[in-house]
């Protein structure tokens, strides 16, 4: 007995593997009509062995961005200011601030978020939202303390595409990341 299929049966078969092989590609199996991400797969793809050449501050990026995309490779610390959290729960994002340059900064127990310094420079220096997505452009659902082992104050080095507008209120630059570094912490 042959089975008939119509074009719509077709179309949704066509629609099921392009969803299994975009879940393929960033580390993530479709199950139930859910996607399941794997960590280990996803780090594997976007955690770098060694530490990208060419990285700027924040603030150095900011004079290179524009509002289109550009490539950029950025050095930070992950914080934010007035409080915030610096972590989206359940997703692979974060902000940066800029890495205080001097040595004062360095030395053990040193708070930047109390630091009358370090608050004054920071002030002045754009903060790095930061995303990890996957081949539908959403933002990979998987928390980036999990996914990279990273934590407030975690020091990295991000590369992909960043854009800064500068009309807006608060200067952020927005880079979608493709690579990711974690700095070892210092001793």
């Amino acid at each position: 007995m042959a089975m008939r299929t119509n074009r719509a049966d077709g179309m949704n078969r066509l629609a099921v593997c392009g969803t299994l092989a975009a879940a393929i590609a960033v580390g993530t199996s479709a199950v139930c009509g859910a996607l399941e991400i794997d960590p280990a797969a996803v780090r594997g793809q976007l955690v770098m062995p060694v530490e990208p050449a060419g990285a700027v501050t924040p603030t150095a990026a900011r004079e290179r961005l524009a509002q289109e995309p550009r490539p950029v490779v950025i050095a930070g610390r992950i914080g934010a200011r007035g409080g915030m959290e610096p972590f989206l729960e359940n997703k692979a994002s974060f902000v940066l601030v800029e890495i205080p340059a001097d040595d004062h900064a360095k030395k053990p127990g040193h708070d930047n978020d109390n630091c009358p310094f370090c608050k004054k420079r920071q002030a002045n220096s754009p903060m790095t939202a930061v995303q990890f997505v996957g081949a539908d452009g959403k933002v990979l659902p998987i928390d980036a303390r999990k996914l990279f082992g990273l934590q407030k104050g975690s020091e990295v080095v991000v590369r992909g595409l960043g854009v800064f507008d500068p009309k807006l209120a608060i200067p952020v630059i927005q880079l979608t990341a493709d690579g990711i570094f974690v700095r070892p912490p210092a001793r």
